[in-house]
């Protein structure tokens, strides 16, 4: 959302915020650097304890359907190159550029945590 104070038609002073309360700041902006990987949540809230993964910035993550990939602002298909928001409305069609983003970097249904990981079997023959 942008607040901004108006004089006829733009905005003297404003700041934009995001969903989760994430304050957009021009200059001095640290979120998503290349240097701090925590999600905003971790910084605003702090980590989990050891052993137990945050996987996305909303916790606990959005079940995604199967087939599909979670690109931020809800799910993406491959086959049909649509994505919809979480509440499975439409939002947008995705250009070549947006799919093989969504391919290469995005949380698909098909992965296993570390604690869904098969456990290897001993056998004592």
């Amino acid at each position: 959302a942008y607040r901004a104070l108006w004089d006829r038609g733009l905005p003297t002073q404003g700041k934009y915020t995001f969903t989760d309360g994430l304050e957009f700041e021009v200059e001095k902006w640290l979120y998503c650097d290349g240097y701090d990987r925590r999600f905003y949540t971790e910084i605003s809230s702090g980590f989990k304890p050891p052993g137990i993964a945050q996987l996305t910035n909303l916790d606990p993550p959005k079940i995604i359907p199967k087939g599909c990939y979670d690109c931020g602002d809800g799910f993406y298909n491959p086959k049909t190159r649509i994505v919809v928001d979480y509440k499975r409305k439409f939002l947008r069609n995705a250009d070549d550029d947006e799919h093989e983003w969504i391919l290469r970097t995005c949380r698909k249904a098909w992965d296993l945590t570390a604690e869904e990981e098969p456990k290897p079997s001993h056998s004592l023959s």
